[in-house]
């Protein structure tokens, strides 16, 4: 073991991140949640769902400048402090593309419901849901189970999300003859698809500081 590691056994790490995450993958839930109602409603009920989904951002964007308010003020970190900013940057990533899809909707008005926009509904909760467990367990980052198994179930979600993607793709391309709404659909599940990427985009940090404590 280096002096280093040795010296950081003796010296107390400011702990008050973990609940600034376990809020955000709270506020994430909620926000999947939100949008898993708004693709199954009717074009008439909309605009309450995506004006959580708004709300819901705006939680978020406040929970991510706590956090880096916190990490200016705080000398020892729980672990890396660049982490800790990726992390927390990670995470509202995930919110924003979410919040992206769902103005896609209200904008463009498509036609709902459409069964692979619930599948990525579906997929997208799922992984907020795994990210949340994550988060419970980040306080005790040497203990890995947990969050490894977590992260494993969110790269799982984001490879059955480029299947349902792919799949809807050629099928859009194949069948709909309506040019103006083939642009539409492809706009809204190329923003779905970024709110996947961006889960497995915080599983593969989790990993890396995983590794780090080891």
């Amino acid at each position: 073991m280096k002096v280093s590691d040795i010296f950081a056994l003796f010296v107390p790490k400011d702990r008050k991140f973990f609940p600034y995450f376990i809020n955000a993958a709270d506020n994430l839930v909620d926000t999947a949640q939100w949008f898993k109602k708004l693709v199954t409603a009717a074009e008439n009920g909309r605009e309450e769902f995506v004006n959580q989904i708004r709300t819901c951002e705006k939680k978020g964007d406040q929970i991510t400048h706590q956090i880096y308010e916190e990490l200016n003020k705080t000398f020892i970190t729980p672990f890396d402090r660049d982490d800790i900013h990726k992390l927390a940057n990670s995470i509202d990533n995930v919110l924003d593309q979410i919040h992206s899809a769902s103005q896609k909707i209200q904008r463009y008005q498509p036609r709902l419901p459409v069964d692979s926009f619930i599948a990525f509904a579906d997929l997208i909760l799922q992984g907020a849901i795994e990210i949340q467990n994550a988060m419970k367990e980040l306080n005790n980052l040497r203990d890995q189970k947990e969050i490894m198994q977590a992260c494993v179930k969110i790269n799982e979600m984001e490879n059955m999300a480029d299947e349902v993607f792919d799949a809807f793709i050629s099928r859009l391309f194949r069948e709909e003859k309506d040019a103006v709404e083939l642009i539409k659909q492809k706009e809204i599940i190329s923003a779905l698809e970024k709110a996947t990427d961006a889960a497995e985009d915080v599983s593969d940090l989790l990993k890396s500081i995983l590794v780090k404590t080891l």
